[in-house]
């Protein structure tokens, strides 16, 4: 894979970054209030941990998930290491956040130790293509989901754009429930599940190793038969 193919992304983040500084404006989200919904669906998994579970933020920008946490006094209850392709991104994070970890890493080419951390969360990193064709980066994001699964010994959450809505932008990756689906059953793992209720045209997808149970009763005969 030609991986040179994430440059035309990688320079307009770091344009919006030059225009708007460590904001989300400057990683090219609209405001605030809509990062912030983001951030809570692909951090919902800290409800059902007993212990500051490790995470890998992909494609982690300035470390804006930090600010994040934060806000929600969720900080401790995280091991954090953030890693993105931009050394100016990364160089930013570090000055912003010197206490936390962070990577300038291809996880493609250059990939940590299988299930390595607990959770890997892609905020953005697959909700536009600027110039790239959908194809390209449709192989683009299958390669770095199946990295980061690779990665993760629970789960991986990643957002993008819906492909159901009344209209579609060429810059954005507007990617088909069902492609997806098709993409993770086959090469990935079956255990996933789509979240599009939180009132953005997008949605997340969490990939699990093993299945979520909901609460199962004590007694196995359950039944009133």
């Amino acid at each position: 894979m030609d991986l040179d193919r994430w440059n035309p992304i990688i320079a307009h983040y770091e344009s919006c970054f030059a225009r708007h500084g460590a904001t989300p404006k400057g990683a090219d989200w609209p405001n605030d209030r809509d990062l912030a919904i983001r951030f809570g669906v692909m951090f919902e998994f800290l409800a059902d941990a007993a212990e500051p579970p490790s995470v890998l933020d992909l494609g982690c920008g300035a470390g804006l998930a930090l600010d994040y946490l934060t806000a929600t006094g969720d900080i401790d209850r995280v091991r954090y290491h953030g890693i993105d392709l931009s050394a100016v991104m990364i160089a930013e994070a570090r000055r912003r956040w010197p206490q936390h970890e962070f990577s300038c890493r291809d996880i493609i080419t250059s990939p940590l130790p299988d299930e390595s951390v607990d959770f890997v969360v892609m905020n953005g990193l697959l909700t536009e293509r600027v110039s790239l064709s959908s194809e390209a980066m449709t192989n683009l994001a299958k390669a770095v989901i199946a990295a980061a699964y690779r990665t993760a010994r629970i789960a991986i959450a990643f957002n993008a754009m819906n492909a159901h809505v009344d209209w579609q932008r060429g810059d954005l990756f507007h990617w088909p429930f069902d492609e997806v689906a098709d993409f993770l059953k086959r090469e990935v793992s079956p255990h996933y599940a789509f979240r599009a209720d939180y009132g953005l045209y997008e949605y997340t997808c969490i990939v699990r190793r093993s299945p979520r149970l909901s609460r199962l009763p004590v007694d196995d005969t359950w039944w009133n038969g």
